[in-house]
Order: structure tokens, then sequence, then C-alpha cells
């Protein structure tokens, strides 16, 4: 089997709720294109959380009212293989500016040369976070990334798989965790579309409806090439599992060799 069936095989052979790597910290869909081999890729997540969780909850604290700020360092050693930082920090009432947690998260891409008709690529995301900021303090996201461009038109795919190794949900196995984005090109540095998110539960039983974190996001992608990129977003919770309402800015900035156009969310 040569080494593009192996990528493919690994995408489609390959989370409770909350123990969702990107919680509150990096909301964002991701597209299947990598950081350029020498370029890096800085990004600062600010999220802020208008009307989420009052109360403690299993030992994690409100999250009403809370500022979450995460830097991002994403850099690409090859055309089609990158390794990202995270550094998540969160702001509340509690205590206020402190340190969350790390994230470390590898990513490989299908080769342009392969010529596949989709753009796909496979990250892995570990780390810990501080158990009263999270319920499961150290995680796994497994997370396949599927992308097209038609015409003006781009859609992303994330069926992203979670694992806690410590924590409440540590016996659930594999949660999953599915993304989706669409959105459409109004003029050449403006997209603007819809972002969902949701946690459907474990793959031995599903959550109830009900119980499950639904979130949907307008979202504006503003690129700025070379070097910038911009995404705002207002995320509202469809369900009483997650928080109500979110406001979000991702702002992007890369430095080294990379002279093309993104597409949206195309760095994570």
């Amino acid at each position: 089997m040569n080494s593009n069936k192996i990528l493919l095989s690994i995408i489609f052979l390959l989370s409770p709720f909350i123990v969702s790597a990107q919680d509150n910290y990096e909301i964002q869909v991701y597209g299947a294109e990598t950081v350029l081999a020498g370029c890096t890729m800085f990004e600062l997540h600010s999220n802020y959380t208008i009307n989420g969780f009052k109360d403690t909850a299993d030992g994690v604290l409100p999250t009403d009212k809370a500022i979450h700020e995460t830097v991002e360092i994403t850099h690409g050693f090859t055309p089609f293989f990158e390794v990202g930082f995270y550094q998540f920090t969160a702001i509340n009432h509690e205590n206020g500016w402190d340190y969350v947690g790390n994230h470390l998260r590898p990513r490989i891409a299908a080769r342009k040369d392969w010529k596949w008709p989709v753009g796909a690529s496979l990250s892995l995301e570990a780390g810990y976070q501080k158990p009263e900021y999270c319920t499961d303090s150290w995680t796994l996201e497994i997370r396949p990334i599927i992308d097209k461009t038609a015409g003006k038109w781009y859609f992303s795919l994330n069926p992203a798989m979670d694992y806690s190794f410590k924590g409440y949900s540590h016996d659930q196995g594999l949660v999953f965790s599915p993304d989706f984005k669409f959105c459409y090109e109004f003029v050449s540095y403006l997209q603007v579309g819809l972002e969902y998110y949701n946690s459907l539960g474990p793959f031995s039983q599903f959550f109830p409806l009900n119980q499950q974190p639904h979130q949907l996001a307008l979202a504006f992608d503003f690129n700025f090439p070379p070097v910038w990129e911009l995404n705002i977003g207002y995320v509202k919770g469809l369900t009483n599992y997650v928080e109500h309402d979110i406001f979000k800015v991702i702002l992007g900035r890369r430095i080294g060799k990379e002279k093309v156009k993104a597409t949206p969310s195309s760095t994570p």
C-alpha cells in the first residue's frame, strides 16, 4: 500500500462534552493546509464568554464573563508537516489572570502532488489543563480535516475524536466531536460564513440530543496576504450543556517565506 493510501485510511478510520481539546480557548474549524516549510504562524485567540456557567461544577470554575487568551505558535517543517504549540490563560473573577495549560499539536497533510480532489490532513493535539479549568487534565485530540474550495465557496469538515488520559471522562473512551464550516468570499479579502461545533458523546453511546453542546457561530474571515489573518465570530450555544454566548477573535501573523493567500481558517 503506497503512502497516500495509508494516510487516507488513517483519516477515515480515525470529547464527554467538555473534554474537547478546543473548549473555549481555541474555537475554530481547521483548514487542511499546513504552514509552509520555513514559515511560522503566530496567533492570538481571544474569547469572551458573555453568557456562561455561573457556578463551580466538579471543581471547574465558572465561565460566565471569563476571558480566555491563547497564544498559538505553529512552524512548518516541510511542505506537508507542521507543529503547533499552545499556551492557555484565563481571566476570571476567582483567580484574575491565571495559567491554564499547554498543548502540542503535530499535523501532517496530503501532498499536493497526490492531486486529491479535496484537501486533507491529520492533527494530533495533546496536553495538560489545570483541573479548575477542565474536568479532564490530560487529553488527546485526533482531528482529521477535509476541506474544499469551489469557486467562491469554502467548506471544511473536522470529524474530531477526543480521549481523556486523566479526569472525569477517562472511562468513556473516544468521544466524537464533529465541527463544520462553510463560507462565501464576498470580496478578495473577506469571507462570511457559519461554523458549527458539537460533541456527540462516546462512540459506545452518544449523549441524548438535548444534552449535546451544540454551538453555531457567525464568522468573518479577513485575509491580508502575505502576513495577516483575522477571524471574528459570535458563538451561540443551542442547548443548556454549553456556554450560550461567546465573542471570539483570532489574529494571526506569518513570518518567513510564505507569500500566498491562505484559505479561511487554513492555519490552526
